[in-house]
This record gives C-alpha cells, sequence and structure tokens, in this order.
C-alpha cells in the first residue's frame, strides 16, 4: 500500500460528551480495532519515537497541583535545584541521543519563568538543537511575547498539559485556573511550536473525568501534534500520595489510549509517567491502541521510568523499532500491508 492510496482520517473538531462516552463504553475489542485502524492511517505501527526528560530546574514552586512533589507546599523531602547551566543540559542531551532518543525534553518547577532564567532557557533551546535533536519544554504559563522569543530560537514543541477535565481540575489544583492554561496554549499557537499537551489519569477521578479531558483536546481549534497520556505516581507527601482510592484498571487506561487515537488521530501518543508500574503486556496493548511515542531514561523529572535497555528489549519482542517521527502532521502512513 503506498501513501497516495491510503484514505486521511477528517480531523474533528466538534465531539460531543455522548459521543464520546459511547467510544470508550464500546466493546474492547471493537474500541482497538477502530483506535489500532485509525493509528494505520497515519502512522507506520511497528515505530515508537524516543524521547528523554530532564528537570532543567527542580522544586520550590509555588503552585499546589495535587500530585506533584515539586510543589513547596507540600513535604515530600525533594532535593531542590536551581536552574542548570547550558553545558549540563548540553552534556545530558548528547548522553541521550547516544542512547536513541530524538526528542530532548526540558522541564523546570515554575508558575511562570523570571526573565533572566527564560534568557538561559532560550539557550538551552538553541544548543539542543544544534546537536540535531527536536526539543520541547515545559517551564509553567507563558504570555504571549515569551511563545514569540521561543518561536524565534527554534523551538520545536511547548508541553503544557490540561492535566484533567475542567470539573476534576478544580479538586487538584486552585494556583492556576484551567483558562490560564488554555490561555498559554492559544500563544503558543500564534507561532510555529508545536503543542504538546495531555493530561494525568488515575488521580481518582471518573471515567466522566477522562472523557472531558480527551474532549477538550480534541476539540481544540489544532489538535495538539503530541499528546502525553500520564498515569498518576502515587508521591508520599502530596495530597494524591495520601489518598486512598482504587488504581485505574489497566484496560481502563488501554481505553482511554486508543480513545485518544479514534478522537486525534494524526497526534503522536505518548505513553508518559507511569510506565514503571506498567506490564510489558499493558504497554504492548498500549501500543496496538494508537501510542507511538514513550520517554527514555531512568527519570521522569521526579518520578521513576524504566531503562532504556529495558524498553529496547520490550520493543525488540514486539518486532519494533524507535524512530523519528516526521515533524510535520500528517504523518508518513505505513507503506506495508504488514
Amino acid at each position: 500500500m503506498t501513501q497516495n492510496e491510503v484514505t486521511q482520517p477528517t480531523l474533528r473538531h466538534d465531539w460531543k460528551a455522548e459521543e464520546v462516552e459511547a467510544l470508550f463504553s464500546l466493546p474492547f475489542p471493537e474500541l482497538l480495532f477502530q483506535a489500532h485502524s485509525m493509528h494505520r492511517q497515519c502512522f507506520d505501527p511497528r515505530k515508537i519515537q524516543a524521547s528523554t526528560l530532564l528537570s532543567i530546574k527542580t522544586g520550590a514552586c509555588p503552585e499546589d497541583c495535587a500530585y506533584c512533589p515539586q510543589s513547596a507546599r507540600h513535604k515530600t523531602g525533594l532535593e531542590v535545584e536551581r536552574l542548570f547551566d547550558v553545558e549540563q543540559v548540553l552534556a545530558s542531551a548528547k548522553n541521550a541521543k547516544d542512547k536513541g532518543a530524538t526528542r530532548f525534553c526540558m522541564g523546570a518547577g515554575w508558575r511562570t519563568p523570571k526573565e533572566k532564567d527564560f534568557v538561559q532557557v532560550l539557550d538551552m533551546v538553541k544548543a539542543v538543537k544544534a546537536l540535531g535533536l527536536e526539543t520541547c519544554i515545559t517551564v509553567g504559563m507563558l504570555n504571549e511575547d515569551q511563545a514569540q522569543r521561543l518561536g524565534e530560537v527554534g523551538l520545536d514543541y511547548y508541553n503544557h498539559n490540561l492535566d484533567s477535565s475542567p470539573e476534576f481540575y478544580k479538586k487538584i489544583i486552585t494556583t492556576r485556573t484551567y483558562q490560564d492554561r488554555l490561555d498559554t496554549l492559544a500563544n503558543i499557537r500564534k507561532t510555529d511550536v508545536k503543542v504538546c499537551c495531555g493530561g494525568i489519569v488515575g488521580m481518582g477521578e471518573a471515567r466522566e473525568d477522562r472523557v472531558g479531558l480527551l474532549l477538550q483536546l480534541a476539540n481544540l481549534p489544532t489538535h495538539p501534534e503530541s499528546v502525553p497520556i500520564n498515569l498518576l505516581v502515587k508521591v508520599k507527601g502530596t495530597p494524591l500520595g495520601e489518598q486512598s482510592f482504587p488504581a485505574l484498571p489497566p484496560i481502563e487506561f488501554v481505553r482511554t489510549i486508543a480513545c485518544a487515537r479514534v478522537m486525534m488521530p494524526k497526534s503522536v501518543v505518548r505513553l508518559s509517567a507511569g510506565r514503571e508500574g506498567m506490564s510489558e503486556e499493558m504497554q504492548a496493548m498500549c501500543f496496538f491502541a494508537g501510542a507511538n511515542s514513550i520517554f527514555y531514561g531512568e527519570k521522569l523529572l521526579t518520578t521513576p521510568n524504566p531503562d532504556a535497555n529495558e524498553d529496547i528489549k520490550l520493543l525488540e519482542s514486539l518486532g519494533m523499532v524507535t524512530e523519528q517521527l516526521p515533524g510535520d502532521v500528517p504523518q508518513q502512513a505505513a507503506t506495508t500491508g504488514a
């Protein structure tokens, strides 16, 4: 099959809650069939993009996100680290590239960056791009000027998650509104920088909140080019780490991945936090359901992540490979019938 013979799906931005609820409720084999069929229309199902995430400034964040150990309001024992210098970041980026990463992501625990720190972040982006890596950063809320300056230095992606549905969001964060997050996304969309935006599941939310999150993402004027789906990692000392609620069933997590693929067919769907607690079978099911990116490295900002060698072994056992995905959507579809 050639790319010209593949029928590209129509991108929708008018999803209704009842439609998404019906999608979630499909018999599992039917939902997986729809998601995998959609995945093959837009991507090579054998390829997984590998990214590495580095915390360039850790802790002392003034926000009160109930899941986050970086909040200054939570007593988690996290060691606070000042902003890295460019040389430190560059060394980590080179190491990540040597291990097979094609995108290098940088995160800082800020509400919004100060000017002197922001200038240093701009230098980091330029240095990492010079290595031939895709760049992604998350440094909090941005105004229009900051977004424009990131675009000028060639940033590829800006990560700013919505976290959950608007209704559940109010239960986990009080220091930043949902509209604040949407405003930052709108500022990024005024530039050439792509958007990386997803959320966290397994925080004790109901399915209707997972529906609400995907509804918000898919109904944005432009779908996020990258959609990270995080599974909560409970950290002792955070409000969610101290609460007792049932863990999200693995099948429900896979359903969330599958619905994200159906609703945002040309977006890269990334398995993010929480993979350390996922079985190989669960991850394989997520790949079949449309996830096509993972984070390499033993740590995601402050939480554990599988060793890169374990990921390589898993992908080899599945007959899959890590490869950089095309930078522009629509993505190249598979050219074989396999």
